[in-house]
């Protein structure tokens, strides 16, 4: 199933989400990123070291959640991005896709992730209260 227009718009007009980790045993924690987008894969490339809480975590249980958000005090503004999938180690163009959009992290010694999502939904209040549209990756 195609990801639907408005999902990638909102994705691409935001640079920051909130990534949730677990433990296997389901200790909870997160922590906020800078993501690049890939469309054709539809997955956010970030980057985090193993030693940190949230790395540890991830390197643990690959299952995590994470949400983008509009932050607005106007109801009839919000939007938000809830997102569920796997964590894996970055693929080849992961790195040249992260450094566009951020180039002062050329320099930088990246540890690069993938979230390949399994399942948005997108709520826009725009489009009427409490308005979702869900996206679920098709096996």
């Amino acid at each position: 199933m195609e990801i639907d227009k408005r999902i990638e718009g909102f994705i691409a007009e935001h640079h920051v989400l909130t990534l949730a980790t677990a433990t296997p045993c389901g200790e909870p924690y997160c922590c906020n990123a800078f993501y690049a987008y890939d469309k054709a894969s539809g997955a956010f490339i970030f980057t985090t070291d193993l030693s940190t809480h949230h790395g540890k975590m991830m390197a643990e249980n690959e299952r995590v959640a994470a949400s983008i958000l509009l932050e607005t005090r106007t109801v009839g503004k919000i939007q938000g991005l809830q997102i569920t999938g796997k964590v894996k180690q970055a693929i080849d163009g992961d790195k040249m896709r992260y450094i566009k959009d951020f180039p002062y992290a050329v320099v930088a010694d990246l540890s690069l992730w993938r979230l390949e999502a399994e399942m948005m939904k997108f709520t826009d209040n725009r489009l009427g209260f409490g308005k979702k549209l869900i996206w679920q990756r098709s096996e």
